[in-house]
């Protein structure tokens, strides 16, 4: 998509966080059946007003077996919503995750609560 003349209005914006947030929710962690934004893994999804976005996320732990893959995975996902533009995803490690960081919902589902 072109992005270099789409300006998103603050509406638009908060619109396709939610969409991002709902692709982002059919992604799975393979070690724990609970989907990565309920685990807590996503730290943050900016959407520009060019409609480009950049998510911040970590992993349960730096040796963790799809480290090579969840953020691809995470970008491919994001990338099939229509609008989108420029999509970047940064792993990071500060905080460390931990369960703290998991919803109620994944506590429950995984029986924590």
């Amino acid at each position: 998509m072109d992005t270099s003349t789409v300006q998103l209005s603050p509406i638009e914006t908060t619109i396709m966080k939610g969409e991002i947030v709902e692709a982002i929710r059919t992604i799975f962690d393979p070690e724990i059946p609970v989907n990565i934004y309920e685990l807590g893994l996503i730290y943050d999804i900016d959407v520009s007003q060019q409609a480009d976005i950049e998510v911040r996320m970590t992993l349960t732990s730096p040796g963790c077996p799809v480290a090579g893959t969840l953020p691809p995975d995470v970008k491919a996902k994001i990338e099939t919503i229509a609008g989108v533009g420029d999509v970047t995803v940064d792993v990071v490690w500060d905080p460390p995750w931990n369960m703290d960081m998991m919803t109620e919902e994944a506590k429950l589902e995984l029986g924590l609560m």
